[in-house]
């Protein structure tokens, strides 16, 4: 039996797959919200205790923060792991931890075509790809050509400098400043990055909160409220914060692609993207991912892609967990 999980800081995916030959079948699986457990052990002993379950021979785990030596602190939430520990608690004959993105490069590695939507069609090819995603936090990953097979490397440039284009994301970033130091592309490209985008465009004065719009934020999911309302067309604020979150994310896409040299692609994952699609559709993130001065006709011809298939990373990590 092979255990496989996407751990997230608002919610972990576990499964478990029979290990059959070819692609792994899958047996149960199950979300649970990451903050309700005080550590990683304690999700993985509530998932296998709550349905039948076989030797697990191998398992790997796609964890949102760095994975160095087998071990790591995850960003958004108080756990520590180690490949060590969990092969002796789980038990298991193998475990692996991979940076959550890793995991998210291997899954869509293997996607069909049905679950890609295409942002920019541009000019297919053989050659490095590169993977984006925010949600809870802002995820990269590089998926380097060899020149026969991609090799999956996991980074950590959503922890990098913001760096600001235009008038209006230099405010930003010096809202942003006062509050936290040091601005990193995931304070501004994440459910709470979007927040706080909104926040700053509310600051600005120019245009009032109304009451409602209040009252909704205050009382539910706020990146949910703000990106359903601007979706709608339901508010300036919440208008504006989307049309300034989806310039950002598509100008860090491009200089994801230009660091890496991506001619083969740029995949777009993450919670947020299929949510906002509409968005990211009207021609705002190509906008930006292409505005890159004498190279931006090179940006034009990179393909870029939408990850429509919420499991991606779990997919990656049952992959992974097979091979070992």
């Amino acid at each position: 039996m092979l255990l496989a999980g996407d751990v997230g800081g608002t919610k972990t995916l576990l499964a478990l797959y029979e290990a059959r030959g070819g692609e792994p079948a899958l047996v149960r699986e199950a979300a649970l919200p990451s903050r309700d457990f005080a550590r990683f052990e304690d999700v993985i002993a509530r998932f296998l205790a709550e349905g039948p379950r076989g030797a697990v021979t191998a398992a790997c785990f796609g964890v949102a923060g760095p994975v160095v030596d087998g071990r790591c602190v995850t960003t958004n939430l108080p756990w520590q792991l180690d490949e060590r520990e969990l092969a002796a608690r789980i038990p298991a004959g193998r475990v692996r931890l991979l940076n959550d993105l890793e995991a998210m490069g291997h899954g869509v590695l293997a996607l069909r075509p049905s679950v890609l939507a295409t942002l920019q069609a541009g000019t297919p090819r053989a050659g490095t790809m590169v993977l984006i995603a925010a949600g809870t936090g802002l995820g990269e990953a590089l998926l380097i050509w060899d020149g026969t097979r991609h090799v999956v490397i996991a980074c950590e440039g959503g922890h990098a400098d913001f760096g600001p284009r235009t008038d209006l994301e230099m405010e930003l970033l010096r809202f942003l400043r006062k509050e936290s130091g040091h601005v990193s592309y995931e304070r501004v490209l994440s459910g709470p990055g979007l927040v706080n985008i909104y926040r700053f465009l509310r600051e600005q004065g120019g245009v009032s909160e109304p009451q409602w719009l209040r009252a909704r934020i205050e009382g539910g999911d706020p990146s949910a409220v703000v990106s359903e309302v601007g979706l709608a067309g339901g508010h300036p604020l919440c208008v504006q914060a989307l049309d300034l979150f989806a310039g950002i994310y598509g100008a860090e896409a491009g200089n994801l692609a230009l660091k890496a040299l991506a001619v083969g692609g740029v995949f777009v994952g993450g919670g947020i993207a299929p949510k906002i699609r509409r968005k990211l559709e009207d021609g705002t993130f190509t906008a930006a991912f292409c505005d890159k001065g004498r190279l931006a006709a090179l940006l034009a011809s990179i393909p870029v892609r939408l990850v429509l298939e919420p499991r991606a990373a779990l997919l990656g990590a049952a992959e992974v967990a097979r091979r070992l």
